[in-house]
């Protein structure tokens, strides 16, 4: 059974710094694709940052330059790192991991950005 476990959320103002992590039962080489998505009140989940198994890395373009996933192999564990946040950064951000018997996620992270 895979777990993800999520945490580093919270309150901060707007231009400053978060760092997610997320935190696999297993290795994370055994998933193709781990990545952060997030859903703000009333929106559709959305991808924001995603890694695969070989290191390449994709965003989305709102996050561009400010976010950055990377991963910890030794700890099983991808981070989120996000700078210059922005209010309408704010949203459960979710830890997913893919792999050949399907998708997994975490419980969701609180990000809240005060303007």
């Amino acid at each position: 059974q895979v777990q993800l476990v999520e945490s580093g959320g919270g309150l901060v103002q707007a231009g400053g710094s978060l760092r997610l992590s997320c935190a696999a039962s297993g290795s994370i080489l055994g998933f193709n694709v781990m990545g952060w998505y997030r859903q703000a009140p009333g929106k559709q989940r959305e991808l924001v940052a995603a890694i695969t198994i070989s290191g390449s890395t994709n965003y989305t373009d709102s996050v561009k330059g400010r976010f950055t996933i990377s991963r910890y192999i030794a700890k099983n564990t991808v981070y989120l790192q996000m700078n210059s946040l922005k209010p309408e950064d704010t949203a459960v951000y979710y830890c997913n991991a893919q792999r050949f018997d399907g998708g997994y996620w975490g419980q969701g992270t609180q990000v809240t950005v005060s303007s």
